[in-house]
């Protein structure tokens, strides 16, 4: 064999060998990539048929690129078969096709599977609804039943809504215990306050409301509870008028000191009180009918003093957390069997809001700037009743 030519052989096998080896690794580094990029997709929780058409498509787009690379700069001792080239190119054309195909097939099913399970989660939400409706529309008699409200995901869909700036679980939430505190106070024959009345925003108003007059404003409305709570259920109410939302960011620091000395010239009072309107957007009207008028929803609120990133606030401290959720939560029960649809679900926010002065402190939402001031003064009525469920000794 003439020497020069088989020399010529060898160099030619051992690039042969080279490119070979650099060609796997190619494609073991671009299927590398393809891989990890189909395991971030799940683990971002796309859909299983989104992550197989991306995978399948850079497979196909390997195939149709790095292939024909390959044929085209292959150092062969033979010369390039186009057919056979061309074969290839094809098969994977139709393999590519096949797997569209077959993923549709799999997008399909899924999408009707899909569509069962959101039929099947309507009808489930309808019989709930039915449900919770005839758990509301029962009788003081009869109840919410305690099994459910001792469900904690029950409880906390169907009665609460916690703001994303604090958390709760069921240690702290559990319907058995809270409901079983006794939150009733005895009615006093002498004039001595139990219960008081205060608003931090004071300035407050409805739709209505005339600026720079307080009795139409949230004010007013506590007036209006105030003597109902005193003449029709007995109770010695004491209300504060003062104004501590000159600046609102410190309304609470401000009112703070005030609250207190009042709670300390007057140790009788057991209830307190924090009568507030909400904030809504300018489309929303949280209006109800109740005995056929119309009145402002009501919304009970409670401060937690914890933060989802700081968890506990110890410079907000309240021994009171267990007993103003005992509280609210008895208030909105009794409302639920009394009024459906009177109450919007109770408010859990991570700050203290000034409800460590008394075990029975509440903070309560009448309406919304979008109400008028008669519908808030018309809610006092059953306001007045659910607290008196609540509060009565003798019931």
């Amino acid at each position: 064999m003439d020497m020069g030519r088989f020399s010529m052989l060898s160099v030619t096998k051992k690039r042969l060998k080279k490119e070979r080896r650099r060609k796997g690794m190619l494609v073991l580094a671009c299927m590398t990539v393809i891989f990890l990029f189909a395991g971030v997709c799940f683990l971002t929780q796309r859909s299983r048929s989104q992550t197989f058409r991306i995978s399948y498509q850079a497979c196909a787009l390997i195939l149709r690129q790095i292939a024909p690379n390959l044929s085209e700069n292959s150092l062969t001792a033979e010369p390039e078969d186009s057919e056979y080239t061309y074969a290839t190119q094809a098969e994977s054309s139709l393999v590519y096709e096949k797997i569209l195909a077959q993923n549709a097939v799999q997008e399909n099913a899924e999408a009707a599977g899909q569509q069962e399970e959101e039929t099947q989660a309507a009808n489930a939400e309808a019989g709930q609804s039915r449900e919770q409706a005839e758990t509301a529309s029962a009788g003081a008699g009869g109840g919410i039943a305690l099994e459910k409200l001792n469900d904690f995901d029950y409880l906390i869909q169907n009665f609460y809504t916690v703001d994303s700036t604090t958390t709760i679980d069921s240690s702290r939430l559990n319907a058995g215990t809270l409901l079983t505190k006794n939150c009733s106070i005895q009615k006093r024959q002498d004039a001595e306050p139990q219960i008081l009345i205060y608003h931090t925003h004071a300035s407050e108003g409805y739709s209505d409301s005339t600026a720079g007059d307080l009795s139409t404003t949230v004010v007013g409305v506590g007036e209006h509870l105030a003597q109902i709570l005193r003449d029709t259920y007995g109770y010695q109410v004491l209300h504060d008028t003062g104004v501590y939302d000159t600046e609102r960011d410190q309304a609470y620091s401000v009112a703070a000191p005030y609250i207190q000395q009042i709670l300390s010239d007057h140790p009788t009072i057991e209830v307190v009180i924090d009568l507030h309107r909400d904030g809504v957007a300018d489309t929303t009207r949280l209006v109800t009918e109740q005995n056929g008028v119309q009145m402002a929803q009501v919304m009970f609120f409670n401060g937690l003093s914890r933060t989802t990133a700081m968890g506990d606030i110890s410079y907000l401290p309240n021994p009171y957390i267990e007993d103003n959720l005992a509280f609210s939560l008895q208030l909105q029960v009794a409302a639920r069997q009394m009024y459906p649809d009177f109450t919007r679900k109770i408010y859990l926010k991570g700050y203290r809001y000034n409800l460590h002065f008394r075990p029975k402190s509440v903070l309560v939402e009448v309406g919304a700037q979008t109400n008028t001031l008669q519908e808030a003064m018309n809610a006092m009525d059953p306001l007045a009743k659910i607290l008196d469920t609540v509060l009565d000794d003798t019931g």
